[in-house]
């Protein structure tokens, strides 16, 4: 039998195409690059643009089920192979996922003229897709650690269903967008909680530093349990005094959870850093919702939503981008100067961002700022990796199954 290492070897199609890292990641932050630039622009009336589904449901919907959507399939399309030691989806076959995420946002753009209706069958359909191939990769491969990984991307698919569905009954879908908010910190938890400890304990004992135990223990659990309940809560209940306890608790424990891996004794390698402050981001924006659930005059409601969307998934996307884009392209695991640039913008994006809501005098010019910044992030990741993602491996080593991204 032809091993899978070998027949990895002996694909001789076009590189691009080799692993789903290299698509979703390029085009999702071309996206992430163009959707703020784009709503600031139309807010502050510089540009006439009023799209189908009015301009802040479709900023919405396509930084979660559209940029979001395309970096965890991305990443787990990747990530799966080395799970369950089974091939990568390649070749046409991730040709034909990926054009669907790409008429999901053509569809977007031409909503006025095939309808809202045609818009959801197409969008929708990624999502599903892509969870099913999940599925069966890791019950083929036997892999039953990872369903609950299954199981998440199945209710975030689930998500941009009922997204279209009250589109298609009248409604603003902001539910559905809690929904896929709260999935996507869930995934961060779920995701980060391996990588995060696993990656800084080998940069220490790479460089001589002493390690820590990092096995998934009862914190972990806790954080996990706390999380997945107040994001049910707030899905139901997004005001109510037991919803902000929840989120208040699930920030504390997670912050005690992170404080375990020692993220100060990284801060001479931004590559390994860069995860601890986008893990941080996910416990500021827990407690900014869960003040935000009872007093939304200290913190606004789309603020806080903001931290654990810019804040967040914004650092923690192009952590593992740029970190997944160097390792699995044969380069060295290190933030040159671009890597570094890019980590700045994206934070200090997401901060002023933030800031700007205690500014009101200043509030347009501090968004502007925070979005030409976050987007401007994105865009020298898609310039500077850009080409990393579209060329060949470079490592001469025998390829084999991609490790975790």
């Amino acid at each position: 039998m032809v091993s899978t290492a070998a027949q990895l070897r002996s694909y001789a199609g076009s590189a691009f195409l080799s692993f789903g890292f290299r698509p979703f990641f390029l085009f999702g932050a071309l996206l992430a690059s163009i959707l703020p630039i784009l709503t600031v622009a139309a807010l502050s009336g510089a540009i006439p643009y009023n799209p189908t589904y009015g301009l802040i449901a479709y900023h919405g919907h396509e930084m979660v089920y559209g940029y979001l959507a395309a970096i965890v399939a991305g990443f787990m399309l990747t990530a799966v192979p080395n799970w369950t030691g089974r091939l990568p989806v390649m070749g046409w076959r991730l040709a034909a996922l990926f054009g669907l995420w790409i008429a999901g946002r053509i569809a977007f753009l031409i909503a006025g003229y095939v309808g809202i209706s045609i818009v959801a069958l197409v969008d929708a359909s990624f999502l599903i897709v892509m969870d099913v191939i999940l599925w069966r990769e890791v019950i083929t491969g036997k892999n039953w650690r990872n369903i609950p990984i299954c199981i998440v991307i199945g209710v975030f698919a689930t998500g941009n269903l009922f997204w279209h569905f009250d589109v298609l009954s009248g409604g603003g879908g902001s539910f559905s967008l809690r929904w896929g908010v709260g999935l996507i910190a869930i995934l961060i938890s779920l995701i980060g909680g391996r990588i995060v400890p696993s990656f800084t304990r080998n940069w220490l004992v790479k460089n001589g530093k002493a390690p820590f135990e990092a096995s998934f223990g009862a914190i972990d659990k806790a954080s996990i349990g706390a999380l997945a309940s107040s994001m049910i809560a707030w899905f139901v209940a997004p005001n109510h005094m037991v919803t902000s306890v929840l989120l208040l608790a699930a920030a504390c424990i997670h912050l005690l959870r992170m404080s375990r891996w020692k993220g100060w004794l990284t801060l001479s390698e931004p590559l390994v850093a860069i995860l601890h402050i986008g893990y941080l981001w996910l416990c500021i924006g827990l407690a900014f919702l869960g003040i935000s659930a009872v007093n939304a005059a200290i913190i606004p409601l789309s603020t806080a939503i903001h931290a654990l969307t810019a804040g967040a998934a914004g650092v923690m996307t192009l952590a593992v981008m740029t970190r997944a884009t160097l390792g699995h392209t044969g380069r060295d695991l290190h933030a040159d100067a671009s890597t570094t640039l890019i980590y700045t913008l994206v934070n200090v994006g997401a901060a002023l961002r933030f800031s700007a809501t205690f500014a009101p005098g200043h509030y347009n010019d501090l968004l502007a700022a925070s979005g030409l910044l976050w987007s401007g992030a994105f865009l020298i990741f898609a310039l500077v990796y850009g080409r990393y993602l579209i060329t060949p491996k470079i490592s001469t080593v025998s390829q084999t199954a991609p490790k975790a991204a």
